[in-house]
């Protein structure tokens, strides 16, 4: 197979090692990581840890990104072999199939940091490995650290001083964007009000609104802020799985569990633990966590002795938990455990206010996070995404603003890089559950019969162009117009050179 010389670690970019059995799949994942790392690809198990071998102490592989199963060995038993030569290296398995056994055992044996799933999305693909490029440049700094400690430790408790006000500064309430009389700001004053003791606390809202940034905000401005914030997403996983998660195991618990493994709750210990998706459990789990929450210990699956923790428990969900409690698909003693506050994430269809504020970030973000300097948005893009309700919330927000930076060509992003879906919505079109937003700008129009009909006329246009992504043929025949006539209003009201 072909891999890239070892003279490509010239650009200094982070090499990742890609084993896959399918030319295809070497050479999609090849065009979509290369102008970020240094990709070097092979075809099977043999060949892969012969260039690890070989290029190792010359390239510094960083990541290895494996295909499950392959012929003659599975990712797995690979990454095995990975994980004792080269403990460092942040080892990713790639796979068309979700088995639980597989899951498991990847996690146990091979210490597999991501199991991604088949198809991929460009975007998303690289978003992961750029963030497996940074767990192993902590690594080196963790190690690093690790001798300073030994000779420099007034130095490192301020360095570590330092990194816990800039995680506050990121994750506590300062971070959380919103104007002034956003609907969100109720939410972030009760937040500062609770966050000192330690209550359960419950945080509901749409998919995507950032519950788990108001559980983190929760965290940073609690005493809890110096341990560790850990994070479960209980919908993701079976019982079995979510059970062995959050309690942990010994060896032997079960097939597959050949070394004792810390639960998160442990692991959370003195700190917080959110517990997303709550709602997604099944009864038989949520005895199990109500003795948790209720006792502050567990047992290990496997063990019979028990272990006592610390820790703050703060859940969310999408779903009405009241509703459930009344159907009794939830248990309502464990409800009122975790529900002592409650606190409702507004969707952002109500927070308009927010929508620019919100998107010049995500756009610093993803600008960072592509390495794609982008200067802003024009006003047209910012209509479109004023216009449009966002039923997938702040993700949806953040991967439409990913998904333009990704395809921009200039310093601006414009209304022609938005989703269809997007421009569907057209600009000022009346909206029932915004009546304001549409009376004033109906208010705002001036003069007599015929200046409103002209400015309702440049409006018309204006949305259409827009939406139409400037294809003037489209354009002309959705308004019942010739070309020649849509080119003279266009003309006669500054819209010809509209980008």
């Amino acid at each position: 197979m072909n891999h890239t010389a070892s003279s490509s670690s010239l650009r200094r970019l982070p090499a990742i090692l890609v084993v896959d059995d399918e030319v295809r799949s070497q050479e999609a994942l090849r065009r979509t990581l290369e102008e970020d790392f240094d990709v070097l690809c092979a075809a099977d198990a043999d060949e892969g840890m012969e260039i690890l071998e070989r290029e190792q102490a010359i390239t510094g592989i960083r990541i290895v990104l494996c295909d499950q199963r392959m012929p003659g060995t599975t990712g797995v038993q690979f990454l095995k072999e990975v994980r004792s030569r080269w403990p460092d290296i942040v080892r990713i398995i790639l796979s068309g199939y979700t088995d639980a056994e597989d899951i498991i055992t990847g996690v146990n044996e091979a210490g597999i940091w991501q199991y991604l799933l088949k198809p991929w999305q460009p975007e998303q693909l690289l978003l992961t490995l750029q963030r497996a490029a940074e767990v192993w440049r902590l690594q080196q700094e963790n190690q690093r650290l690790s001798v300073d400690l030994r000779t420099a430790e007034p130095v490192l408790k301020r360095h570590v001083e330092t990194k816990q006000e800039k995680a506050k500064n990121s994750f506590g309430l300062a971070a959380l964007i919103r104007a002034p009389g956003s609907p969100i700001n109720a939410v972030c004053e009760l937040v500062e009000r609770v966050a000192p003791y330690d209550l359960s606390v419950m945080v509901t809202g749409e998919s995507g609104t950032g519950k788990e940034m108001i559980a983190r905000a929760i965290h940073y401005e609690s005493r809890r802020a110096s341990k560790a914030f850990i994070t479960e997403n209980c919908g993701a996983l079976p019982d079995t799985l979510l059970e062995s998660e959050l309690f942990g195991y010994k060896r032997g618990a079960f097939t597959g569990a050949v070394e004792d493994r810390v639960g998160l709750f442990q692991q959370a210990d003195g700190g917080t633990l959110f517990l997303d998706e709550i709602g997604e459990t099944s009864p038989a789990f949520q005895v199990k966590l109500l003795r948790v929450l209720q006792e502050g210990e567990f047992r290990p699956l496997g063990s019979n002795r028990a272990v006592h923790v610390d820790v703050r428990v703060i859940a969310a969900t999408n779903r009405d938990l009241e509703e459930d409690v009344r159907t009794g698909r939830f248990r309502e003693d464990l409800y009122y455990r975790l529900a002592t506050i409650s606190l409702h994430v507004p969707p952002l269809r109500e927070r308009p206010m927010d929508l620019p504020l919100l998107a010049r970030r995500l756009l610093e973000s993803s600008s960072k996070a592509l390495d794609k300097p982008v200067e802003g948005f024009t006003k047209e893009a910012l209509a479109c995404i004023a216009a449009y309700r966002w039923p997938g919330n702040v993700r949806e927000l953040q991967n439409e603003i990913l998904r333009m930076v990704a395809l921009a060509t200039g310093p601006q992003l414009g209304a022609d890089l938005l989703s269809p879906r997007v421009l569907r919505t057209p600009v000022g079109e009346f909206d029932e559950a915004r009546p304001s937003d549409d009376l004033v700008w109906a208010a705002g129009l001036t003069g007599g019969l015929k200046e409103r009909m002209d400015q309702l006329e440049k409006h018309v246009l204006k949305e259409a162009m827009i939406r139409l992504r400037w294809n003037k043929s489209r354009v002309a025949r959705e308004l019942g117009l010739s070309r020649v006539g849509l080119r003279a209003k266009l003309v006669r009201y500054g819209l010809e050179q509209a980008e």
